[in-house]
């Protein structure tokens, strides 16, 4: 059984996150490669069954990473990739977070809580009237209490078999 949950915030949620420690840095990855963008999808997503983009062909994945509403943002710890996230802003008026993560070596020091809170100080950047996104059962188990802290509001909850 699968859960899958999603939350929005129509506003900037006002907070500040001061960086946990030196050398981090978020990176706007204009033209990833598809090689490159496998690497970070793995890095971030093999241990909880991130498939979507793996289904796709690379021709299919060099198809979307080249679209400029798709953004792909690398969160790097000196010098690193420690993590990314990636936007989708096809849709006008609202960004949807596609993808969000950190790499196993460096979940639990807090810079979790910093990433997320520079995507959402980029994405409201853009004024938009909607930032959303999705996680499930299948992420940490940090991920929904993460995206909450952050005052991303639930608002549905499926429940897949």
């Amino acid at each position: 059984m699968l859960t899958v949950w999603y939350l929005q915030m129509f506003e900037h949620n006002g907070r500040t996150v001061p960086p946990p420690r030196q050398g981090l840095a978020v990176t706007h990855a204009r033209h990833p490669t598809v090689a490159y963008y496998r690497f970070i999808y793995d890095l971030v997503g093999a241990d909880y069954d991130w498939t979507t983009r793996k289904k796709m062909s690379d021709e299919q994945l060099a198809v979307h990473l080249s679209n400029p509403l798709m953004e792909t943002h690398v969160f790097s710890v000196d010098g690193v990739p420690a993590g990314f996230a990636d936007f989708d802003r096809r849709v006008p008026d609202e960004i949807e977070m596609v993808q969000f993560g950190l790499a196993r070596d460096f979940i639990g020091q807090g810079l979790g809580k910093y990433f997320l809170q520079q995507m959402i100080d980029l994405a409201w950047s853009y004024q938009p009237k909607r930032f959303w996104l999705h996680t499930c059962s299948k992420d940490h188990a940090a991920a929904l209490p993460n995206y909450q802290k952050a005052r991303f509001v639930l608002y549905h909850e499926e429940v897949k078999e």
